[in-house]
């Protein structure tokens, strides 16, 4: 049964669940102007990389990324999914930490560091469990509960912008191509498309759709950049460490429930990230539950998990959480770029024997 509506809305919430709190900084403080360069360098390559994998994923009908691989042997296997585990392992870590950190400065002034963790780590690991179906349905709920809201408070960032900002709109020297900020951006733009090689076997869904989706969220990576330098101006957006989510604390609404409209932003776009790690913790132990068979998924899932907020737990400031985010970027651009050229390079491989075989 085609379920391409739920994959569109669970890849549509888990990218805007990346998209607002750092990823405006990392491109801020790439160039001093024409932001809206890196912002669609960036985009590009996420939409040519997401079309040569689901090109290559076509290849294997019913076939999920870790079948693709063993297909090829258990040494070809290794060499592609022991990167990919160690990324979603450590991203899972990173945005448990990093998130707890923004929910700790914003919402919860006097709640513990490790409580947060420990719901965020809790919620996700339960999602987790129920299977790949109920984060599906979930994203439904939550995308018919919030993505209306979110849209109008997007609307609303507008109130205080000033568009002389705007200039200058071109960066002559593409300058940000050498600053390693453009590069820790990719984690937002391209950091949650390889779910699509994972959820064949249970789901299907059409290509085309997910390529709609890609492009429906363009404005989205161009708003989180824009409004902060269109309200505070370059010089002081740099300085910001959530510079999106400082510049909808400037909106200002009588009428609301909360006392600001960042606070009410900040819970949506945080049961979004819970989707995004939830499906990061199903895919590790997807992986994981294929090296060790013997081990019952779900207890698999509580170990990885536990050990998931002990390391969270380990990491002592917000200097570290930014150096673990650095190490990863390396990992992070080979895992993106090497499994979508990699499937599409054995399954043409696979398709070219194929048909010699046939004359």
């Amino acid at each position: 049964m085609d379920k391409s509506y739920q994959v569109v809305l669970i890849y549509i919430t888990t990218h805007l669940g990346l998209i607002f709190f750092m990823y405006p900084a990392r491109i801020i403080a790439s160039t001093d102007e024409g932001h809206w360069i890196p912002t669609m360098t960036g985009v590009i390559i996420n939409f040519i990389l997401i079309a040569i994998y689901m090109k290559g994923l076509n290849y294997f009908p019913n076939e999920d990324l870790i079948s693709i691989y063993l297909r090829f042997g258990k040494v070809v296997a290794f060499i592609f999914l022991l990167p990919v585990t160690l990324y979603f392992i450590m991203i899972y870590t990173i945005t448990v930490r990093a998130n707890s950190e923004i929910i700790s400065v914003v919402l919860l002034f006097e709640t513990p560091l490790w409580a947060i963790m420990a719901l965020l780590v809790y919620i996700s690991t339960y999602l987790a469990i129920k299977g790949v179906e109920t984060i599906l349905r979930t994203a439904v709920l939550l995308s018919c509960l919030f993505l209306p809201l979110l849209i109008f408070i997007f609307c609303l960032s507008f109130q205080n912008v000033d568009w002389h900002y705007i200039y200058p709109i071109i960066d002559k020297q593409f300058s940000f191509i050498m600053d390693s900020s453009f590069y820790k951006s990719i984690f937002a733009v391209g950091g949650s498309f390889l779910f699509l090689g994972f959820i064949r076997p249970y789901v299907s869904y059409q290509r085309k759709q997910i390529l709609i989706a890609a492009i429906i969220l363009i404005p989205f990576f161009i708003i989180s950049v824009y409004i902060p330098i269109l309200i505070f101006g370059q010089a002081t957006a740099s300085t910001l460490v959530f510079p999106f989510v400082v510049a909808i604390d400037t909106v200002n609404l009588n009428w609301l429930m909360f006392d600001r409209v960042s606070m009410f932003f900040l819970m949506v776009l945080m049961t979004f990230i819970m989707l995004y790690v939830s499906l990061l913790l199903w895919k590790s132990v997807r992986i994981l539950n294929t090296c060790f068979p013997m081990i019952k998924p779900v207890y698999l899932k509580i170990t990885l998990s536990s050990l998931i907020y002990i390391s969270c737990l380990m990491i002592p400031d917000w200097k570290d959480v930014e150096r673990l985010f650095t190490w990863n970027t390396f990992l992070e651009l080979y895992v993106l770029s090497s499994v979508p050229i990699s499937v599409y390079y054995f399954g043409f491989r696979l398709r070219r024997g194929n048909k010699y075989e046939k004359t």
